[in-house]
């Protein structure tokens, strides 16, 4: 889920009680309070930032340190790493706005340099922005599998063989995870990182935290919302999945029609621009061209970059270019690239797919892979899948004729099937009335449109902005003033526009 991709026992205490924001907490029988006390209350240390670029951007990163198990608080414990960006008058200061960029598995350390480069003066004056790398991810303490892939997505190719080479993937991917982190593995769930999101927020000695998170941060921030509902302010949803789906393989699986229309939407915009890139004079031309280069690949590799990208690799490439219409340009000049190179013609790779490239082929070296794991983290923690390989087999081969290029894709296992442990807790429900934006564009080939209208019809007390574009993460990376204009306005005064609305390119 953006231009992107998240993960975690022990102790004896004598009583329990269940408090009201959202977890199980420990009495500790000589103070007479609970054993969650020492991480809400502990200091936040403010140093420079270990990465040279974020220190440059005016962000400050501490380390907060958080229970492994809730349940257990006077356990193991993990470090949690958080970035900050105060706001730019104090006499003017509202509060915190925490973060998270999506995923699960992004980095936020980065992400309070990106809000604030959007913010009206206005916004930038009252919050101090917060960013995090959730348990298991980046500069927290990290799980690291020893992966070799650096995403869950696999093109299984044209027969049974390329699939079950992907199931193989899965199984050994979910395999290496758990025979190095058995015991940190089934915390890494959504709920602990929101009980996570809490200690931060009660250390930083704020009463109430604002949020704003983009994709998954949505889902993290309406389970936050509803576990601590006393603790928000004011909530930015940017790009929402179905918060029930999340838990389940359908999110993924619709991912593909979305992003098979993305194909058509490019298509139409190319095909009236044949004369610069050559991918075909019509749509269905264009769409032709993209469908015959894979197969191509399939029995001759195309060697590019440095790589040797086949069938199985042309469809995560070409997932990673259509996102946003405003990238149109730059997913046609890939394509024309892996034309050129296929004929064996010398090509000049742009940065950006040199870069793709480089971290599906070098997911190690990169870092990337480490990052994949952290993703499997929370999305194993957190949902139930099939784990009957002949379950994706049977969507793979129904979705070859309507979906050729992404069907397959988005129908093949990930590793949280072959997972050796339930989540240990139920999903979160999302029902409430807490006041919300909502942002969501229609052709989102992330987390769909009609998936984002059930997180707006879960938070009832939202109001969804709609924007007619190809778009994921819209404030952030998306040229749409009337979208920062909104989300500036209601972090600033609190107001909500008064029915749901239309924010046009």
């Amino acid at each position: 889920m953006k231009k992107t991709t998240s993960l975690t026992a022990l102790a004896l205490c004598l009583a329990t009680v269940t408090t009201t924001v959202g977890y199980t907490a420990v009495a500790s029988p000589s103070t007479g309070g609970d054993a969650l006390d020492r991480f809400r209350k502990q200091s936040v240390k403010w140093t420079e930032c270990k990465d040279p670029a974020l220190a440059e951007s005016g962000t400050r990163c501490a380390r907060v340190t958080v229970p492994l198990d809730y349940e257990k608080p006077k356990g193991r414990t993990l470090t949690v790493a958080i970035s900050r960006i105060k706001a730019t008058d104090p006499a003017k200061r509202r509060g915190i706005l925490q973060s998270n960029p999506g995923g699960p598995g992004g980095r936020g350390l980065s992400l309070p340099a990106e809000i604030k480069a959007q913010m009206t003066p206005q916004a930038a004056a009252a919050y101090d922005v917060i960013g995090m790398d959730t348990r298991g991810l980046g500069e927290s303490t990290p799980v690291d599998c020893g992966l070799t892939r650096g995403m869950w997505l696999h093109a299984p190719g044209p027969d049974r063989a390329g699939f079950d080479e992907s199931v193989r993937l899965s199984r050994e991917d979910a395999g290496r995870c758990w025979d190095k982190y058995p015991d940190v593995l089934p915390h890494l769930s959504t709920r602990n990182i929101a009980r996570d999101v809490d200690i931060v927020r009660s250390a930083l000695g704020e009463r109430k935290t604002s949020w704003f998170g983009q994709s998954y941060g949505t889902v993290l921030g309406a389970v936050y919302a509803q576990m601590f509902p006393r603790n928000i302010d004011r909530l930015v949803l940017d790009s929402a999945p179905d918060p029930a789906e999340y838990h389940s393989f359908e999110m993924v699986r619709k991912m593909g029609p979305a992003n098979e229309k993305a194909v058509d939407d490019f298509a139409r915009w190319a095909a009236p621009r044949d004369g610069e890139y050559g991918l075909g004079a019509t749509a269905t031309a264009v769409r032709a061209t993209v469908e015959k280069m894979i197969r191509r690949a399939g029995t001759e590799p195309i060697r590019v970059g440095g790589h040797r990208v086949t069938d199985r690799d042309l469809p995560l490439l070409l997932f990673g270019f259509i996102t946003d219409d405003t990238a149109n340009a730059e997913a046609a000049r890939t394509v024309r690239v892996l034309l050129d190179a296929a004929d064996g013609k010398p090509v000049t790779v742009p940065p950006a797919m040199q870069g793709f490239l480089d971290m599906m082929f070098d997911a190690a070296g990169t870092g990337r892979a480490a990052d994949y794991a952290a993703q499997l983290g929370v999305l194993c923690a957190d949902a139930v899948m099939p784990s009957d390989p002949e379950y994706y087999w049977k969507g793979v081969e129904r979705t070859r004729a309507s979906q050729p290029v992404f069907g397959p894709v988005t129908n093949v296992p990930l590793p949280c099937a072959f997972w050796k442990e339930k989540p240990r807790e139920k999903p979160t429900k999302i029902n409430n009335k807490l006041p919300a934006l909502q942002i969501q564009a229609t052709g989102d080939t992330r987390t769909t449109y009609e998936s984002g209208l059930r997180m707006h019809q879960a938070m009832r007390g939202s109001k969804l902005v709609t924007v007619p574009a190809r778009s994921h993460a819209v404030y952030l990376y998306y040229p749409n003033d009337c979208v920062k204009r909104t989300v500036n306005e209601y972090l600033v005064d609190g107001a909500l526009p008064a029915r749901d609305t239309v924010c046009t390119s």
